[in-house]
């Protein structure tokens, strides 16, 4: 299919910057409290156990949310969801410094979990809208490479050097102010699918009748029901490492404070280069060649972290492993959701993938994850990491293709029946 209008290259920067700079807000709050962790640990008696139910509050609020809104952004718009859901987490973000028992903090994590799910499919989908083909891969990649950029390398330096001025219940008052500025800033610039200029993605791959738009269709592709699984696979290891991490390394390595801040720092930095480097490098290797890949080094370098106690080797290798593991997680919440389904369909597919994997991934695996550190030692905690990256490299075996180069061909042999072209 050719594609005969100009592509609107101005609004495409403007956008992605601003879907960065949101998706980095998501990252900088959902991600900050993990190196408090230890502080809050102390001041609000908690055990492992409990560490891994506040994060998988948040993961399984996260999925909800992320399967409902990602619907209700192809039905009305993806504008409106974003602006909405990042006004709603910024101005909810000091929240967490206000909890004084569990209870309060896994309710506050998880009504936070609401809105940052809702974000995350339809600035995925807003992105696939106003990237050129060419370049879904490498802009999908930039876009969610923020996300760990603020969250996971920004946020442990950050958090931990605030410590010394200020109490740990003051510090999630960072994200509110550039969350509203950007919040304002998308009601503005980013566009609905309909106003893009150039060659939406409804001149670029055939758009079925409106049966195939309805949500049940979207699981009839086969590699969202995939994806639906890697899903579970990516998180669990990513979620695992996050959750329990700091932990790991003030009791099971003795790492003071300061120090375990800029060790975690490599995931961050890990996360933000495999995102872009690799979904880039997919868009001349393929998809499914860079995701078989990512998910046998993620779970080879995983293994070898947990061999190793200096600082400089677990930096390396944690980074190594947060650099296959968060390309293989991108891979699957993008181009491999967006690219094999119709424009109806975009933020439905993603939020399918991201929901059922929060969930799953993200909501179950830290809590197995606390119960194996409380029933056996913190030291064990890799073996489940590394086992779900496995069985994740079975699962992506069965995938699809979907460069553009292949991908308007797989539409149309797998849209469901009854629907022209089939």
């Amino acid at each position: 299919m050719q594609i005969t209008a100009a592509w609107d290259s101005r609004y495409e920067k403007k956008a992605i910057v601003l879907l960065c700079l949101g998706f980095g807000l998501v990252g900088l709050d959902r991600f900050m409290i993990m190196p408090l962790f230890p502080v809050i640990q102390r001041a609000l008696h908690l055990s492992y156990r409990d560490l891994g139910l506040v994060t998988g509050a948040l993961s399984i609020s996260w999925g909800i949310a992320a399967l409902v809104a990602s619907r209700i952004s192809d039905r009305i718009g993806h504008r409106q969801v974003l602006v909405v859901s990042l006004l709603v987490f910024s101005l909810l973000a000091g929240l967490s410094g206000l909890a004084t028992s569990l209870l309060a903090l896994v309710a506050i994590r998880a009504v936070m979990g609401l809105a940052e799910g809702a974000f995350t499919p339809s600035s995925l989908a807003a992105t696939v809208e106003a990237a050129k083909p060419q370049r879904h891969g490498l802009m999908l990649g930039v876009q969610q490479a923020a996300m760990p950029l603020f969250g996971m390398a920004l946020a442990p330096i950050l958090a931990t050097q605030l410590l010394n001025v200020l109490d740990w219940r003051y510090a999630f008052l960072i994200v509110v102010p550039p969350g509203l500025l950007v919040a304002w800033a998308m009601s503005r610039i980013i566009r609905n699918p309909v106003t893009v200029k150039g060659a939406s993605s409804a001149t670029r791959r055939a758009d079925p009748t409106p049966e195939a738009h309805r949500l049940p269709s979207v699981y009839s592709y086969r590699n969202v029901r995939l994806n639906i699984l890697g899903m579970f696979c990516w998180l669990t290891c990513l979620n695992v490492l996050t959750a329990m991490m700091p932990s790991y390394l003030i009791d099971g390595l003795h790492y003071g404070m300061q120090q375990m801040g800029f060790v975690l720092s490599a995931m961050g930095l890990g996360c933000a280069l495999g995102s872009f480097v690799l979904l880039g490098l997919s868009d001349r290797l393929g998809r499914k060649t860079v995701l078989l890949g990512s998910a046998g080094a993620t779970a080879l370098a995983v293994a070898a972290l947990s061999q190793v106690s200096s600082p400089g080797w677990v930096f390396i290798f944690l980074a190594i492993a947060c650099f296959f593991n968060f390309g293989a997680l991108t891979l699957t919440t993008g181009p491999l959701s967006a690219e094999l389904v119709p424009p109806a369909l975009v933020a439905s597919a993603c939020g399918v993938a991201v929901g059922f994997g929060e969930i799953f991934g993200g909501g179950v695996a830290p809590m197995l994850a606390g119960m194996v550190a409380s029933q056996w030692g913190i030291g064990h905690i890799f073996a489940l990491a590394i086992a779900a990256m496995v069985i994740g490299l079975v699962i992506a075996s069965l995938l699809r293709e979907t460069t553009p180069e292949t991908a308007e061909v797989q539409l149309v042999a797998e849209m469901p029946p009854g629907v022209p072209g089939e």
